[in-house]
């Protein structure tokens, strides 16, 4: 039996049964009885999931991430579920794989089950489109009590957000490089539409600009933000014969690859090459050698942005925690070789 097959034999309407079973109003006695009276003869049950989710009650966090295989997106998402558990929540976790479309389609998915709260976890991307999709999406579910909160940059979209200071970081990263000694190098990068990417990118080129060095564009490979995007980079720099003494991978999990890459064309790391990475992902040191990168406190993040999309007081300005990095020195990374 359906609320429908209820108000058909009340002879009421379906939001009046609806009213009536759920208790969410004021319903005149004789209508009341009625829908009580239907509901008893056809032995309804009613589906406590809908009701949740009609009451906007739902227990559901939504999760939307770049690809959960990838440390940096599972140790966040750690640290959003055990934040949610602790308030009695369930997450429901979805990986995009970087298509902006899928992110929007997601968004809509869990807008339409009443999500109590919906978390972006990763990138935003330099695209207008993408921009006008997320808001149209966005807005209404912010306007029915919906909760949205996000990490890293999206430029357009008026949430609050933990950002990780990226750009910082990748400067750091380069003025502990030149403190070693290097001058020579090159960068292994994931698409330049992320805007984590683009960040990472810039800090680390003004570092080295304001040092006196220069990184031409043709020492900048763009690949996958993946292990085999850093491989195919680092392979690509070899087809090249680019012989920077330094390389900088702008994340741990293309430096991954990209240490395959070079042992497979018989380089030696650090004593032919430097490597660095970005995250500080767990894996890393335990690679040989372990590796060079700025660690981000990556489970202490998915538990502040899960805290923001709960936080009872809500202004009117998307409130913004900054979260800093720390270059770690391993033996990944050493003063080039003299000539």
């Amino acid at each position: 039996m359906t609320l429908e097959d209820v108000a058909r034999s009340a002879g009421v309407s379906l939001a009046t049964a609806s009213r009536v079973l759920g208790g969410t109003a004021r319903v005149r006695e004789d209508l009341r009885e009625r829908v009580l009276a239907a509901a008893d003869r056809l032995s309804y049950i009613p589906n406590a999931h809908a009701r949740a989710l009609a009451g906007s009650s739902s227990q559901v966090v939504g999760v939307i991430c770049h690809d959960v295989s990838d440390p940096y997106f599972a140790g966040i998402a750690g640290g959003v579920m055990r934040a949610a558990a602790a308030h009695g929540l369930l997450v429901m976790l979805a990986s995009t794989f970087r298509d902006p479309a899928q992110e929007v389609a997601y968004l809509s998915m869990l807008r339409a089950q009443r999500a109590r709260a919906i978390l972006l976890i990763g990138s935003g991307f330099e695209d207008r489109a993408w921009e006008r999709a997320m808001n149209a999406e966005l807005e209404p579910y912010l306007r029915s009590g919906g909760r949205v909160a996000v990490v890293s940059r999206h430029r357009a979209l008026k949430v609050d957000a933990v950002l990780p200071e990226n750009r910082a970081g990748g400067a750091a990263l380069a003025r502990a490089m030149l403190d070693l000694g290097h001058r020579d190098f090159a960068v292994l990068s994931g698409p330049r539409t992320l805007t984590t990417v683009a960040d990472r990118l810039a800090g680390f080129r003004e570092a080295l600009a304001e040092a006196g060095v220069e990184l031409p564009d043709d020492r900048i490979v763009e690949e996958s933000f993946t292990r085999d995007g850093g491989y195919a980079a680092a392979t690509e720099l070899i087809r090249r014969g680019v012989r920077a003494t330094c390389l900088f991978a702008v994340t741990d999990v293309m430096a991954v690859g990209a240490l395959a890459a070079l042992r497979d064309h018989g380089l030696r790391v650090p004593q032919d090459v430097s490597l660095a990475g970005f995250d500080d992902i767990p894996i890393v040191r335990d690679l040989t050698p372990p590796l060079t990168t700025v660690a981000l406190p990556l489970a202490e993040m998915g538990e502040r942005v899960m805290a923001l999309a709960l936080r009872e007081t809500r202004g009117s300005r998307a409130r913004i925690e900054r979260v800093g990095g720390e270059v770690i020195l391993r033996p990944s990374t050493a003063p080039p070789r003299r000539p």
